[in-house]
């Protein structure tokens, strides 16, 4: 460690080869690669170790989506081209997470999470959402905590450093290449720290922090902003998954929560409760099974509107932002009218699951019990007991389909910076569940074997580093004179500017609301020092987390706009109504041309202005190949170019 001298101030300086951004399963799995690989002169940077949304989230069962390995027959190129025909994503992305899904799979399996195999040793499988193959896995509720922990144990006792408690706000550049990162210490009264490297690689997640109704842990933020800033183009940033999900605590309520099913109400000002589903539907039958299908088709689906089960997530939508009610989930009895349930009045898919699981008798609650303990015991263990009370949920953002561009070994246009996990953009208009958990091992994988084979020698020194660091820590001195002040106004406009984009920009979206909310985001942006303040020294990271999270709105609600402006209309996750009249005018949307699921959306963040292209998907490749020549090009580091 050495320092660079500030008026009064040493700032501490650390230069490493290679710097991980996140402490999430993606980030670890960097580390972890980047030193089996032989780049040992590795760091982790993190906001906080226990934070970020891979140890802080789950569902019933959370799935893990890899290649088929018991049962029947299937191979990297149809696991490959289910990923690609999801719409809008890179051939060449896809077939690298199905070649590597196996490989990093079983490293998890070794290092200790516990997916489940039959008596022979096979990992069998199950379907999950948009899944063609029985191809899902899951350790349980909490896989991805899983992972996370068992990565992290093996980063550590290889005694590879780790950073805590840092907050990254900026990515120095030699030109066009990444060198340098400053942070803020969140246990030092957010005294900058400078790290200087060859290699970046970030694993901060999703823009967790854009939306008030939202599953992302509250604890996680992301940090695209930081991305955009440093010149990386933002890809397909008008996809999201969005879903019914728990509020306290944010939890999606996928799978047996809603295959149990439960009572679904919503409760006015004035405490009158009303079951919409079933004012809706009429026939209960038909009620109920859309319920149960919510369970696995759980993501909203537009597809699924009109006759699916994303009626059920429309429904919930309406009641909330438009009715101004609240929404439950009630485990505690059965649906009204149907107290003593007649579990023949199901359709035959709804039926069949719960008689073959000999679940067709009690509650929503007995059921679950019966079917899916740890589902259960999982909100006991955070307060919530549901024999005894209702869950309140809504409409949430869980995951960015899209994110940052990036190449088949997840690196980004400005060299030298990798992003991995849900902060690259990897993904498409539709996924597969639980694909984004092999995304983040695969890419991690990917970006550690890039480095090592053409940049492992190389490291900036602290004075190298200084002389870029020097002009941005001045500024900061300066910014910080402003912003730390008597009063606080940073949590109240961060909290105002996600409430408006879940309003939005969600899984609902309006092209003129969108308009009038980019300009005033972009209004509060440039103009951040003056008009953001906090109230001491210590939390003077909550102003930057602010700026990152308006510099991300901007350039997604500008990628709405320009969606829009394209012809786009409503696919995936996400409706584009001119407005919304009744319930019945929510169904009224146009489906937008299949044509546009070949085409990528990007886009360059410059600060004031944003510039906006539109490729053709990179085709999805052959794979394969004569054994000597691919074992040759091999020998040679050939494949890496």
């Amino acid at each position: 460690m050495e320092y660079i001298k500030i008026g009064n101030k040493q700032i501490k300086t650390h230069t490493v080869h290679t710097l991980v951004v996140g402490s999430g399963a993606a980030g670890f799995n960097a580390a972890l690669s980047l030193y089996d690989e032989g780049v040992c002169d590795v760091a982790v940077v993190c906001e906080g170790i226990n934070t970020g949304t891979s140890r802080n989230t789950g569902s019933d069962k959370q799935t893990y989506y890899k290649l088929g390995m018991s049962g029947e027959p299937d191979s990297p190129r149809d696991m490959a081209r289910d990923i690609f025909d999801g719409g809008c994503v890179d051939g060449d992305i896809a077939y690298a997470e199905a070649a590597n899904s196996v490989r990093c799979f079983m490293r998890l399996a070794d290092l200790g999470v516990k997916f489940p195999t039959n008596s022979f040793g096979e990992y069998v499988g199950y379907k999950t959402d948009h899944d063609k193959r029985s191809r899902a896995t899951s350790a349980g509720p909490l896989t991805s905590k899983m992972m996370t922990e068992c990565l992290q144990d093996a980063v550590e006792k290889l005694h590879i450093p780790i950073f805590d408690n840092l907050f990254a706000i900026k990515v120095l550049k030699d030109g066009e290449k990444a060198i340098g990162l400053i942070a803020l210490d969140k246990k030092n009264n957010c005294e900058p720290v400078v790290f200087g490297f060859e290699n970046l690689i970030l694993a901060t997640g999703g823009p967790a922090g854009m939306y008030a109704d939202s599953v992302y842990p509250e604890c996680h933020h992301g940090s695209a902003g930081l991305a955009f800033e440093a010149g990386a183009l933002g890809k397909n940033l008008t996809e999201w998954q969005y879903g019914i999900a728990s509020t306290h605590p944010r939890w999606n309520v996928s799978g047996t929560y809603m295959q149990v099913l439960p009572r679904i109400v919503s409760v006015d000002e004035n405490g009158i409760e009303r079951e919409f589903v079933s004012d809706y539907f009429k026939d209960m039958g038909k009620a109920l099974s859309m319920i149960f299908r919510k369970g696995y088709e759980w993501p909203f689906d537009c597809s699924k509107a009109k006759d699916g089960s994303s009626i059920i997530d429309l429904l919930v939508w309406y009641e909330k932002s438009v009715l101004g009610r609240k929404i439950y989930l009630d485990y505690r009895q059965n649906p009204s009218g149907v107290e003593n349930l007649d579990y023949s009045m199901l359709d035959g898919e709804a039926y069949d699951y719960l008689d073959k699981a000999e679940a067709c008798f009690g509650k929503p609650i007995d059921r679950l019990k019966y079917m899916n303990m740890p589902a259960y015991e999982l909100y006991l263990s955070r307060g919530v007991d549901l024999e005894r009370e209702m869950l309140e949920i809504a409409l949430c953002a869980q995951h960015n389909n899209g994110g940052i561009s990036v190449d088949k070994w997840w690196q980004t246009c400005v060299e030298g910076l990798f992003v991995v996990g849900e902060a690259a953009g990897t993904h498409g208009v539709k996924r597969p569940g639980g694909s984004a958990l092999n995304a983040g091992q695969v890419g991690s994988l990917r970006a550690a074997q890039y480095i090592a084979a053409h940049c492992k020698s190389k490291k900036i020194s602290a004075e190298g580093i200084s002389k870029f660091a020097l002009p941005v820590l001045e500024k900061l001195e300066e910014e910080r004179k402003i912003i730390v002040s008597d009063k606080s106004n940073a949590d109240f406009l961060r909290a105002k500017f996600a409430k408006a984009m879940s309003e939005v920009a969600g899984a609902i979206r309006n092209k003129k609301k969108i308009e009038r909310l980019a300009s005033e985001v972009t209004l509060y942006k440039d103009n951040f020092v003056g008009n953001v303040t906090v109230s001491s020294e210590s939390e003077l990271y909550k102003a930057y987390l602010l700026r990152d999270m308006l510099v991300s709105q901007s350039v997604y609600l500008g990628a709405m706009f320009d969606y829009m402006a394209e012809g786009g209309a409503s696919r995936g996750s996400a409706i584009y109504l001119e407005n919304v009249s009744d319930f019945v005018s929510l169904l009224e949307f146009k489906d937008a041309d299949e044509a546009l699921l070949s085409k990528v959306q990007e886009i360059k963040y410059n600060g004031n202005t944003q510039e906006y292209s539109w490729r053709d998907v990179r085709p999805l490749p052959d794979g394969g190949g004569v054994f000597e020549t691919v074992w040759r090009n091999y020998r040679e580091k050939k494949i890496f170019e």
